[in-house]
């Protein structure tokens, strides 16, 4: 088996520690697709090689993890807690992606357009294989938004017809129906929901004792952006599917996140990004619609009636970057070598120490509340906390200017708190950084 020394040595004969200006050029007499393709990229699975098969072990294992990190070519003179706004690439990511950039630029109308555009379809063959669906079902998109908006604006609704959502789904895609009802008339209905969340059927009963004979569509969010609630959708999905309503997962924070599969959720239309927690290239995403359902949906942007039951009707939004697009493959081989179950347990890991140093300190059990239950089954990575006497904003503005911390303030009426997001990359020390901050700002205040 590779060892790590080997592994590191092979990502600096890649170039991984260089900067983003070490493009190389096409070798002369190189066979094209195999010097472009991600697959071709050092592969993070040979660290994992000799990881331990368990999980919960995995993640304990900091010279497994220390490698990841080294893998990720972020700032480390702050610290970033807002991966889930976005998070950074690892340097595969980055070198295949300024490696199809590099060959797009020669002649794009040729390189780009008929060569790399067709290369897309080996990328939405893997996503689909990675989601669980058929190739044919996966649209490749921007990011979450665009894929949600999709389907917000392609049904046809009449005025008075009304859509669901919690009054904790992502603000834009609320807007987003906001906008219909100034221009259609039709009408937004929200309702809150318990924070945090550890009844299922209670988010369900909610669902349903808001549901009219005029509502027309139905959106879940997967994971709570604000909270990191990991919702039921299964469960929504077979209420909408009972009472003939269509039901739009956003699912924005979740894939990549932990493991879970299409055939579990037994939705019908599903958009993530891929710049979250795959660490793919910034401005990638997909759209998940079933095959029946592609025909009885609008395109965001027109396509032509011949395209009508065709998932890359989704796609006509005129010259798009192809290296964003064909870098995912980067990236799902990134992820894949990590394993969705030891990312999962090394992000609720990560949470568990910086989370139970809070709680240890000082006042600690008496002034630090958490909006985010800790059960697996209802959340993962990220995590919503809140300090009594603190406000969220002066808190984050005050880590940011005295302690170079990154996070998220969030000022929900049902959750003002923190939103605390680490990633792989993320070392133990820069989490005992922020609890020090923490703590500091418990004792002495933030003014």
């Amino acid at each position: 088996m590779p060892s790590r020394k080997s592994f590191l040595a092979t990502l600096a004969g890649a170039g991984v520690g260089a900067g983003l200006g070490r493009v190389l050029p096409t070798p002369p007499g190189a066979d094209l697709a195999a010097w472009l393709d991600p697959a071709a990229l050092p592969r993070i699975h040979e660290t994992f090689s000799d990881a331990p098969s368990d999980p919960d072990a995995a993640a304990r294992d900091e010279d497994l993890w220390r490698e990841v990190q080294q893998a990720f070519r972020v700032d480390r003179t702050l610290v970033n807690l807002n991966n889930g706004g976005v998070s950074p690439a690892p340097g595969v990511v980055q070198d295949a992606m300024a490696r199809y950039l590099a060959y797009a630029n020669e002649a794009p109308v040729q390189t780009m357009w008929r060569t790399l555009e067709p290369q897309k379809e080996g990328v939405r063959a893997r996503l689909a294989r990675h989601f669980g669906c058929d190739a044919e079902e996966m649209a490749i998109t921007r990011n979450a938004s665009e894929g949600l908006q999709i389907c917000q604006f392609g049904f046809d609704l009449e005025p008075g017809d009304e859509v669901l959502a919690t009054d904790q789904d992502y603000p834009r895609m609320l807007t987003t129906f906001e906008q219909r009802a100034r221009r259609e008339g039709i009408r937004l209905v929200t309702f809150p929901i318990p924070v945090p969340a550890e009844d299922p059927a209670e988010i369900v009963r909610r669902y349903e004792a808001h549901i009219t004979d005029r509502t027309r569509l139905i959106l879940v969010s997967h994971i709570v952006n604000i909270t990191g609630q990991i919702l039921p959708v299964a469960e929504v999905a077979e209420l909408g599917r009972r009472r003939g309503i269509p039901v739009i997962v956003d699912g924005a924070h979740a894939f990549a996140h932990f493991p879970f599969t299409l055939a579990e959720l037994g939705c019908d239309y599903y958009a993530t990004s891929l710049h979250k927690w795959l660490f793919a290239p910034f401005g990638t995403g997909f759209l998940y619609v079933r095959r029946d359902r592609i025909p009885g949906l609008w395109p965001l942007m027109a396509a032509g009636e011949g395209q009508d039951a065709n998932i890359r009707k989704f796609e006509e939004i005129g010259t798009h970057p192809a290296p964003n697009y064909l870098a995912i493959g980067a990236a799902l081989t990134f992820h894949e070598g990590i394993g969705g179950e030891r990312k999962a347990a090394r992000l609720r890991y990560l949470r568990d120490l910086w989370a139970g140093a809070l709680l240890d300190a000082p006042g600690g059990a008496d002034r630090v509340s958490f909006n985010t239950s800790f059960d697996p089954a209802h959340s993962c990575g990220i995590t919503n906390v809140a300090v009594d006497g603190l406000a969220p904003g002066e808190l984050a503005g005050w880590l940011w200017r005295e302690h170079r911390i990154i996070v998220t303030p969030i000022g929900h009426a049902d959750c003002p708190g923190l939103r605390i997001t680490p990633s792989v990359y993320t070392t133990t020390e820069e989490l005992e950084r922020f609890v020090d901050a923490m703590k500091l700002a418990m004792r002495e205040g933030v003014t």
